[in-house]
């Protein structure tokens, strides 16, 4: 029988960070110790320092594939099974193969060479794991076709990630290591962004973490070892629901924290009679903290409490386990038993258990309570029961009464106490035990119609009636309290659902949290009032108002229909304080959104009379004095002085029209009256008009169109005065012989079409303020306008649907990116 072959396959963040140099190396060495390898395929993409690892490597011919009429090639599978070497190189796992060939995927040639026993050094980039591939997608905006199983790659005998710092892989691919120069800008601004690259590295090292671990846990279960491995701190810590969580929570995360590397993990442990439930509102609060600490939540269910809260310890591998201490007194500890904590002390091995003290440990003196958890109709019914059953059975059992009787008799009495404990708790029952134990005294035990007790057998008959009662009512009050509990938390459960529900189908908070409330009290009506106005109601309105709770600091709820028990008030006060929430939050978008518009029409305000007293005045001014000068001494005036007054009156003049319709469009743009028809447009028919309007050249402009035939979703008008200002901004600060940079690309469904020049460039704090009206960030000079460019480039830009973005040129200087939408029915190149 044929031995499986190993698989290793070497994992990427992106492509360029060294895979395929990797996996070579890692041949050229496995050879020189004797090892038989051979490339069954290799991609090296013209890069040369991989094109010149596969020197002296033999290599397997690839096998040409003929697909409408373009010659592919592909791994020969049948050359190198018959080849049968120790060792395979085989770049690119997730590659898909030419049609035609007997596996559509690489990863599939990859599984028959490890069954014919031949082992695999492989590559795969991050974006091509399967359940990886919609994540990636979000992040970058490029869907990927070509994935491999998780189950085939979790079956690798061996994965590591070639790791390469995001920066460092942008200076590689900024300087020609990865890609051609004409495909290094779009790459840079696209998907080798610097937060692009961060998150996918940080994916892949989190996805090779959570296979070390899986593997980690795997082999603990195989050789059954369930005692901890340290191989990280895993902080544990136990929530009650109660007030002390919060404290809890913040210990055990800085437990965590001072191992590198460690986890904090919160679970509340409920026991399935409901008796422990805790407050669901602190619980979410305390779930949201744990997340915002970095933990994960969780909630467990056991009927042993200790018991749960240590096996799940176990199962997280935990290190540390945090509780609180107990909030019961000492006479009730004394009553009970020893609680949680002391058990999980006693039960947890080798975790460590931290106890730890808070504002409510140590509860008071007080016995526990005797109230039940059964209805005052129950306890009535209970009398009843005893007042008419126990005279009928008194009265049958004297009609048969016998001196060998009185056994049956005292278990018949003792059955209706039983029954009564059944039907009415504690009180009804020792009530029972009482009458009954008085009834057989008087009319059974000699002497007879005496209540006399002479034998101390009577007196333990009487306690043990009283035990027996007291025993059967406690198991009755716990099972109809947990059966209240249960109910309760259902209904308060399918509340909240029912609320958040609401809200996030889009529905308005403060109208869905009142229908609630009136549906889930049984409310005629229920209304919002704040400021003596109506915010929201709900139901019918009619008759006296029953309840009035105060919401926040002007608001008051308003209920119809009622009074509300006080086991209700609690949830009520839940929904109050959600109530006030939503009304300051709403509070606050209004004034925002008030406030916003006034902001920016002061600010424009105060810039355009700033721009009007200065920048308008210089062309007015110049305008003015030519024309003066020819109407006063126009006669006298040469023909080179009168040609050199109307070029100067005619220049002031256009220069004045170009700030005037600036300054329309900037009103068109904020009060939303711009008129924009786009169309299916080549960049490219843009660019030459642009370039004419500015009398550039090729001395002044190189251009790099590579969009292919994908036309963008654009206004010809408006998209040829963005590219006239870029260019007209990229000129004046590109150094000289610098020549600017047209390039356009692809990307995703959209087209982009770069300007980009080497200049100074621009702070990156301060990219921001370029687009922001009537500033020239830092000019100085009476030439430039009224900083309007930018500004409605992009408003012209975002008008149409696209986008403006200012980035770094790779090797210093500044790159506009306008990104429009991909027309419809057009393709780009592949």
């Amino acid at each position: 029988m044929t031995t499986r072959g190993r698989l290793r396959v070497l994992l990427g963040a992106a492509p360029g960070v060294g895979k395929t140099y990797a996996m070579l190396e890692e041949g050229r060495h496995l050879q020189s110790a004797g090892t038989d390898v051979v490339i069954g395929i290799v991609e090296t993409h013209g890069r040369a320092a991989t094109a010149a690892m596969t020197a002296g490597l033999p290599a397997v011919p690839r096998r040409a594939v003929a697909h409408r009429g373009v010659a592919l090639e592909e791994m020969d599978l049948d050359a190198v099974l018959s080849r049968r070497p120790q060792l395979a190189l085989v770049d690119e796992l997730a590659h898909t193969n030419a049609p035609g060939s007997r596996n559509e995927k690489r990863w599939q040639d990859v599984a028959e060479l490890l069954e014919a026993g031949i082992d695999v050094l492989s590559t795969l980039n991050i974006q091509h794991i399967a359940s990886l591939n919609d994540v990636v997608e979000q992040i970058t905006g490029v869907p990927q076709r070509e994935t491999v199983p998780d189950r085939f790659l979790r079956d690798a005998d061996q994965i590591e990630v070639i790791d390469l710092a995001p920066q460092a892989l942008r200076d590689r691919l900024a300087g020609g290591v990865v890609y051609p120069a004409e495909r290094i800008d779009a790459a840079l601004s696209n998907y080798f962004r610097l937060g692009n690259l961060t998150a996918l590295r940080e994916l892949a090292l989190l996805w090779l973490a959570d296979e070390v671990d899986q593997a980690l846990t795997s082999y603990r279960s195989a050789h059954g070892i369930d005692r901890t491995w340290e191989a990280r701190e895993r902080v544990v810590v136990a929530l009650t629901g109660g007030p002390e969580g919060e404290t809890l929570l913040r210990r055990g995360a800085r437990i965590a924290a001072r191992a590198s590397g460690g986890a904090l993990v919160a679970v509340h442990a409920t026991s399935p009679d409901g008796l422990r439930a805790g407050n669901p509102a602190a619980l979410a609060q305390q779930r949201a903290l744990t997340e915002q600490l970095g933990g994960s939540y969780h909630q467990v269910l056991g009927s042993d409490v200790p018991t749960a809260l240590v096996e799940f310890a176990r199962s997280q591998n935990a290190t540390q386990l945090v509780l609180g201490a107990s909030r019961r007194g000492r006479l009730a500890t004394a009553l009970t038993g020893p609680g949680i904590g002391a058990t999980v002390i006693r039960e947890s091995g080798d975790i460590d258990v931290h106890i730890v003290n808070h504002a409510g440990a140590g509860g008071t003196r007080a016995l526990p309570r005797l109230g039940g958890g059964l209805t005052v109709r129950r306890r009535l019914a209970g009398f009843l029961l005893a007042l008419i059953a126990g005279p009928l059975l008194t009265w049958l059992l004297f009609t048969m009464r016998s001196p060998e009787s009185i056994t049956g008799d005292v278990l018949s009495y003792q059955l209706l106490v039983v029954i009564v404990a059944l039907v009415g708790g504690l009180w009804p029952a020792l009530f029972a035990a009482v009458l009954s134990g008085i009834t057989l005294d008087f009319l059974f035990i000699a002497p007879l119609y005496t209540v006399t007790i002479t034998d101390p057998m009577h007196v333990i008959a009487l306690l043990l009636y009283t035990t027996i009662a007291a025993l059967v009512s406690f198991v009755v009050d716990r099972a109809a309290r947990a059966a209240r509990v249960a109910r309760r938390a259902a209904a308060e459960s399918e509340l909240i659902q029912t609320v958040a529900g609401s809200v996030l189908r889009g529905d308005s908070a403060v109208e869905a949290l009142v229908d609630r409330a009136r549906e889930a009290f049984a409310l005629r009506g229920v209304r919002l009032v704040e400021d003596g106005e109506t915010v929201a109601e709900s139901g019918v309105h009619d008759g006296e108002v029953t309840s009035r709770l105060p919401v926040g600091e002007r608001g008051e709820l308003l209920l119809f229909g009622g009074d509300l028990p006080a086991s209700e008030q609690r949830l009520l006060a839940v929904i109050t304080a959600q109530l006030a929430a939503a009304l300051e939050h709403q509070h606050l978008a209004d004034t925002a959104s008030e406030i916003a518009p006034i902001a920016a029409s002061d600010r424009v305000r105060g810039a355009l009379l700033s721009a009007l007293s200065h920048d308008l005045r210089r062309p007015l001014a110049a305008a003015t004095a030519a024309v003066g000068g020819l109407r006063t001494t126009g006669p006298s005036l040469g023909a080179d002085d009168r040609r050199a007054l109307l070029d100067t009156a005619d220049e002031s003049l256009t220069a004045l029209t170009a700030l005037v319709t600036d300054l329309l469009d900037v009103s068109r743009l904020q009060a939303d009256a711009l008129t924009i028809d786009t169309a299916p447009l080549d960049p490219a028919d843009v660019v030459g008009p642009a370039l004419d309007e500015l009398g550039l050249g090729p001395a002044e402009v190189e251009l790099a169109l590579e969009h292919g035939e994908q036309q963008a979703s654009a206004d010809p008008v408006l998209l040829q005065r963005v590219l006239a200002n870029l260019l007209a901004n990229a000129t004046r600060f590109a150094p000289p012989g610098s020549p600017v940079r047209i390039a356009t690309s692809t990307f995703a469904d959209r087209v982009e079409v770069r300007v980009i020049d080497h200049g100074p460039g621009i702070p990156a704090a301060r990219r921001d303020e370029v687009f922001v009206p009537f500033q020239r960030l830092g000019d100085t000079d009476n030439g430039t306008g009224l900083g309007l460019g930018l500004a409605l480039s992009k408003g012209f830009v975002e008008a149409m649907g696209g986008t403006l973005e200012p980035e770094d040129t790779p090797g210093g200087g500044l790159t506009m990116v306008v990104s429009l939408a991909a027309a419809s029915g057009t393709k780009g190149r592949p």
